[in-house]
């Protein structure tokens, strides 16, 4: 029997990508999911589909992490559905590639709202509705935090923040037995990655040319590092940045 199952979990961001392997690894372990999006409806039901199928338990809700009033209709859609909160992954987020020359105040602002203050509020209105037992929440970042890549100048900076963000709530949050860690993946191949051009392309060898594994990630490989990070297995981690991108910046 799976240590998580019957947990209850909120997956930002979960229609496509990093947060559909997320919630689907977590469904798979018997947590009831709720699968968030933004616009892709059929892509989340299809998530939710993939869950039920492997005899889980999902939902998928709408709501604009961007939209600060957002935060707490999510979070009670949620717990009307299955209850009190156990696990919150803030995996939504956005990003616009551009140097210095090219940032822009609706650029920066763009990406801030989503990645770092729509983290920042759904945290903030699930906190009220977790499990007194306490839980996990599970920051997605970004190995750009440390790259330093001047392409992704404001979206780097929105990915070092979900760090810090991280350490503080850790601090915060431990007294209530929530534990806050962040998962910090490298390159994935997922439809946006598919979208831009990114797979097969000469950056994609670049990036496996450094990384001492030889390839980019699955959504699988983020999936159960955040299950592992969900469940008392990992008790006595907290407040940590956890880099999984095959080494890339060991």
């Amino acid at each position: 029997m799976s240590i998580l199952k019957g947990k209850v979990a909120l997956v930002t961001g979960a229609s496509k990508g990093i947060g559909a392997g997320i919630a689907r690894e977590l469904g798979k372990r018997g947590v009831s999911v709720g699968v968030n999006y933004s616009k892709d409806k059929s892509f989340a039901e299809k998530v939710v589909a993939q869950i039920q199928q492997a005899g889980g338990k999902a939902i998928a809700i709408k709501a604009n992490v961007g939209d600060p009033a957002s935060a707490k209709p999510l979070v009670e859609a949620l717990v009307e559905e299955f209850g009190l909160i156990d696990i919150l992954v803030n995996n939504a987020g956005i990003y616009e590639f551009g140097q210095l020359e090219q940032v822009t105040p609706e650029h920066f602002r763009k990406q801030f709202d989503v990645n770092v203050l729509g983290l920042i509020m759904v945290t903030q209105a699930a906190v009220s509705r977790f499990n007194p037992a306490g839980g996990s929440i599970i920051n997605v970042g970004s190995n750009v935090a440390r790259t330093g890549n001047p392409n992704m100048l404001v979206y780097g900076a929105t990915k070092g923040a979900v760090n810090v963000i991280t350490g503080a709530l850790a601090k915060q949050l431990g007294p209530q037995k929530i534990r806050v860690n962040a998962i910090n993946p490298g390159m994935v191949e997922t439809d946006g990655a598919h979208a831009i051009g990114a797979v097969g392309s000469e950056f994609q060898k670049n990036i496996e040319r450094g990384t001492p594994l030889g390839r980019i990630a699955q959504p699988m490989d983020i999936g159960q590092v955040a299950a592992f990070l969900a469940s008392d297995e990992s008790g006595w981690v907290n407040g940590q940045n956890i880099y999984v991108d095959g080494g890339f910046v060991s």
